[in-house]
Protein backbone atom coordinates (compact mmCIF):
# COMPACT_ATOMS: atom_id res chain seq x y z
CA UNK A 1 0.00 0.00 0.00
CA UNK A 2 1.25 3.96 -0.95
CA UNK A 3 2.15 5.65 1.89
CA UNK A 4 0.94 8.85 2.46
CA UNK A 5 3.56 11.99 1.42
CA UNK A 6 3.83 14.48 4.36
CA UNK A 7 4.35 18.39 4.22
CA UNK A 8 7.53 19.57 6.01
CA UNK A 9 7.11 19.46 9.75
CA UNK A 10 6.34 23.14 10.88
CA UNK A 11 7.07 24.27 14.29
CA UNK A 12 4.58 25.65 16.81
CA UNK A 13 4.49 29.06 16.48
CA UNK A 14 4.71 29.49 20.37
CA UNK A 15 7.76 26.71 20.11
CA UNK A 16 11.47 27.85 20.86
CA UNK A 17 12.03 25.64 17.20
CA UNK A 18 10.42 28.23 15.31
CA UNK A 19 12.40 31.25 16.82
CA UNK A 20 15.31 29.32 15.56
CA UNK A 21 13.76 28.82 12.62
CA UNK A 22 12.39 32.43 12.15
CA UNK A 23 16.38 33.86 13.02
CA UNK A 24 17.61 31.75 10.54
CA UNK A 25 15.10 32.69 7.93
CA UNK A 26 15.35 36.34 8.81
CA UNK A 27 19.30 36.13 8.30
CA UNK A 28 18.74 35.01 4.78
CA UNK A 29 15.63 36.71 3.81
CA UNK A 30 16.86 40.00 4.63
CA UNK A 31 20.77 39.02 3.27
CA UNK A 32 18.65 38.43 -0.15
CA UNK A 33 15.85 40.81 -0.38
CA UNK A 34 16.67 43.48 2.09
CA UNK A 35 16.36 44.94 5.61
CA UNK A 36 12.83 46.18 4.10
CA UNK A 37 11.41 42.41 3.38
CA UNK A 38 7.60 41.72 4.58
CA UNK A 39 7.55 39.83 8.05
CA UNK A 40 5.34 37.68 6.44
CA UNK A 41 7.63 36.49 3.95
CA UNK A 42 9.80 36.19 6.94
CA UNK A 43 7.32 33.85 8.49
CA UNK A 44 6.85 32.13 5.41
CA UNK A 45 10.18 31.15 4.63
CA UNK A 46 10.67 29.59 8.45
CA UNK A 47 7.80 27.31 8.11
CA UNK A 48 5.50 29.27 9.91
CA UNK A 49 1.48 29.25 8.75
CA UNK A 50 0.97 32.27 11.40
CA UNK A 51 2.11 35.48 9.27
CA UNK A 52 2.29 37.13 12.97
CA UNK A 53 4.88 34.69 13.85
CA UNK A 54 7.64 37.10 13.60
CA UNK A 55 5.77 40.04 15.64
CA UNK A 56 5.19 36.84 18.57
CA UNK A 57 8.12 36.20 18.64
CA UNK A 58 10.35 39.61 18.37
CA UNK A 59 7.82 42.06 18.89
CA UNK A 60 8.77 44.19 15.44
CA UNK A 61 11.35 44.34 12.90
CA UNK A 62 13.88 46.04 15.01
CA UNK A 63 13.42 43.11 17.52
CA UNK A 64 13.85 40.68 14.89
CA UNK A 65 17.00 42.48 13.21
CA UNK A 66 18.19 42.82 16.92
CA UNK A 67 18.14 39.93 18.03
CA UNK A 68 19.50 38.08 14.40
CA UNK A 69 22.68 40.52 16.16
CA UNK A 70 22.37 39.14 19.36
CA UNK A 71 22.26 35.32 18.47
CA UNK A 72 25.87 35.42 17.39
CA UNK A 73 27.49 38.00 19.74
CA UNK A 74 28.38 36.20 22.68
CA UNK A 75 30.50 33.55 20.99
CA UNK A 76 31.89 36.46 18.94
CA UNK A 77 33.28 37.99 22.05
CA UNK A 78 34.16 35.14 23.86
CA UNK A 79 36.50 34.09 20.71
CA UNK A 80 37.86 38.05 20.50
CA UNK A 81 38.49 37.53 24.10
CA UNK A 82 40.68 34.39 23.97
CA UNK A 83 42.65 35.84 21.09
CA UNK A 84 43.01 38.88 22.77
CA UNK A 85 44.22 37.04 26.10
CA UNK A 86 46.53 34.84 23.67
CA UNK A 87 47.85 38.43 21.70
CA UNK A 88 48.59 39.61 25.63
CA UNK A 89 49.77 36.22 26.97
CA UNK A 90 52.81 36.64 24.27
CA UNK A 91 54.00 39.71 24.92
CA UNK A 92 52.92 41.05 21.15
CA UNK A 93 52.90 44.80 20.68
CA UNK A 94 49.40 46.60 20.09
CA UNK A 95 49.88 46.73 15.87
CA UNK A 96 46.98 47.56 13.89
CA UNK A 97 47.46 44.52 11.93
CA UNK A 98 47.26 42.71 15.43
CA UNK A 99 44.19 44.41 16.74
CA UNK A 100 42.44 44.19 13.42
CA UNK A 101 43.19 40.80 13.57
CA UNK A 102 41.74 39.71 16.86
CA UNK A 103 38.79 41.58 15.72
CA UNK A 104 37.92 40.14 12.31
CA UNK A 105 39.33 36.46 12.09
CA UNK A 106 36.07 35.23 14.33
CA UNK A 107 33.74 36.50 11.83
CA UNK A 108 35.30 33.93 9.05
CA UNK A 109 34.40 30.96 11.48
CA UNK A 110 32.20 31.20 14.34
CA UNK A 111 28.38 32.17 12.84
CA UNK A 112 28.71 29.06 10.23
CA UNK A 113 29.22 27.03 13.56
CA UNK A 114 26.27 28.34 14.89
CA UNK A 115 24.57 27.33 11.75
CA UNK A 116 24.42 30.42 10.01
CA UNK A 117 24.84 30.89 6.10
CA UNK A 118 23.87 34.49 5.37
CA UNK A 119 25.28 36.06 8.64
CA UNK A 120 27.91 38.82 6.56
CA UNK A 121 25.45 39.55 3.89
CA UNK A 122 22.74 39.96 6.63
CA UNK A 123 25.19 42.85 8.12
CA UNK A 124 25.78 44.24 4.87
CA UNK A 125 21.96 44.80 4.17
CA UNK A 126 21.25 45.96 7.73
CA UNK A 127 24.30 48.07 8.47
CA UNK A 128 22.55 51.26 8.87
CA UNK A 129 20.44 49.35 11.71
CA UNK A 130 21.05 50.71 15.04
CA UNK A 131 21.49 46.86 16.34
CA UNK A 132 24.42 47.15 13.66
CA UNK A 133 26.22 50.26 13.43
CA UNK A 134 25.27 52.13 17.10
CA UNK A 135 25.85 49.07 19.52
CA UNK A 136 26.42 50.65 23.43
CA UNK A 137 30.30 49.08 23.09
CA UNK A 138 30.08 50.17 27.46
CA UNK A 139 27.76 47.49 27.66
CA UNK A 140 29.01 44.24 29.32
CA UNK A 141 28.94 42.30 26.48
CA UNK A 142 30.94 43.88 24.20
CA UNK A 143 33.83 43.93 25.98
CA UNK A 144 36.17 42.02 23.39
CA UNK A 145 35.40 44.92 21.38
CA UNK A 146 35.04 47.98 23.00
CA UNK A 147 39.11 47.24 24.49
CA UNK A 148 39.66 46.50 20.62
CA UNK A 149 38.18 49.64 19.14
CA UNK A 150 40.27 51.78 22.35
CA UNK A 151 43.31 49.86 21.53
CA UNK A 152 42.98 50.61 17.48
CA UNK A 153 42.47 54.49 18.22
CA UNK A 154 45.68 54.11 20.36
CA UNK A 155 47.55 52.42 17.49
CA UNK A 156 47.10 54.67 15.15
CA UNK A 157 49.21 58.03 16.31
CA UNK A 158 49.87 59.68 13.01
CA UNK A 159 46.16 60.72 12.30
CA UNK A 160 44.58 63.63 13.86
CA UNK A 161 41.66 62.55 16.64
CA UNK A 162 38.97 62.99 13.86
CA UNK A 163 40.71 60.95 11.28
CA UNK A 164 40.78 57.87 13.43
CA UNK A 165 37.36 58.25 14.69
CA UNK A 166 36.34 59.02 10.92
CA UNK A 167 38.56 55.98 9.78
CA UNK A 168 37.25 53.56 12.62
CA UNK A 169 33.66 54.37 11.17
CA UNK A 170 34.50 53.45 7.49
CA UNK A 171 36.08 50.12 8.98
CA UNK A 172 32.87 49.09 10.19
CA UNK A 173 31.34 49.61 6.00
CA UNK A 174 34.51 48.20 4.41
CA UNK A 175 34.38 45.12 6.79
CA UNK A 176 31.03 44.42 6.01
CA UNK A 177 31.39 44.64 2.43
CA UNK A 178 34.50 42.91 2.20
CA UNK A 179 32.66 39.91 4.09
CA UNK A 180 29.78 39.17 2.45
CA UNK A 181 31.71 39.23 -0.97
CA UNK A 182 33.89 36.52 0.82
CA UNK A 183 30.85 34.70 1.77
CA UNK A 184 29.36 35.02 -1.79
CA UNK A 185 32.34 33.56 -3.24
CA UNK A 186 32.39 29.71 -1.31
CA UNK A 187 35.87 29.51 -2.18
CA UNK A 188 36.42 25.33 -2.84
CA UNK A 189 39.74 24.81 -0.95
CA UNK A 190 41.24 26.24 2.05
CA UNK A 191 44.12 27.48 0.28
CA UNK A 192 42.08 30.15 -1.31
CA UNK A 193 40.01 30.96 2.00
CA UNK A 194 42.85 31.65 3.98
CA UNK A 195 44.46 33.72 1.36
CA UNK A 196 41.09 35.53 0.83
CA UNK A 197 40.94 36.11 4.64
CA UNK A 198 44.68 37.19 5.10
CA UNK A 199 43.82 39.52 1.89
CA UNK A 200 40.89 41.12 4.11
CA UNK A 201 42.85 42.01 6.75
CA UNK A 202 45.63 43.50 4.88
CA UNK A 203 43.02 45.38 3.24
CA UNK A 204 41.33 46.62 6.54
CA UNK A 205 44.72 47.81 7.74
CA UNK A 206 45.62 49.75 5.00
CA UNK A 207 42.26 51.04 5.56
CA UNK A 208 42.95 52.46 9.10
CA UNK A 209 46.91 53.24 8.37
CA UNK A 210 47.60 54.60 5.15
CA UNK A 211 48.91 58.56 5.52
CA UNK A 212 46.65 61.51 4.01
CA UNK A 213 48.47 63.24 1.08
CA UNK A 214 46.46 66.18 0.77
CA UNK A 215 48.67 67.32 -1.91
CA UNK A 216 47.85 64.48 -4.34
CA UNK A 217 44.30 64.84 -4.60
CA UNK A 218 44.20 69.12 -3.96
CA UNK A 219 47.59 69.88 -6.07
CA UNK A 220 46.13 72.22 -9.39
CA UNK A 221 43.26 72.01 -8.76
CA UNK A 222 43.60 68.12 -10.04
CA UNK A 223 41.06 65.00 -9.61
CA UNK A 224 41.45 61.30 -8.40
CA UNK A 225 42.26 59.25 -11.84
CA UNK A 226 38.04 58.35 -12.90
CA UNK A 227 36.62 61.06 -11.78
CA UNK A 228 35.64 63.27 -14.27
Amino acid sequence: MATARRGPIVAPVNSPDARELILLAGERTIAERGPDVALRDIAVAAGQRNNSAVHYHFGSRDGLIAAIIERHQPALESRRTELLADHEAAGAPDSVAALVAILVRPMFDVPYAGGSTHYARFLEQARAHPAVTGPNLHEKRWAATRVLVARLYRAMPDLTPAQRRYRLQGMTTVMFALLADYERQDLPTAAERDDARDSIIAMIVGLLTEPVDHGTVRASGSKPPGIS
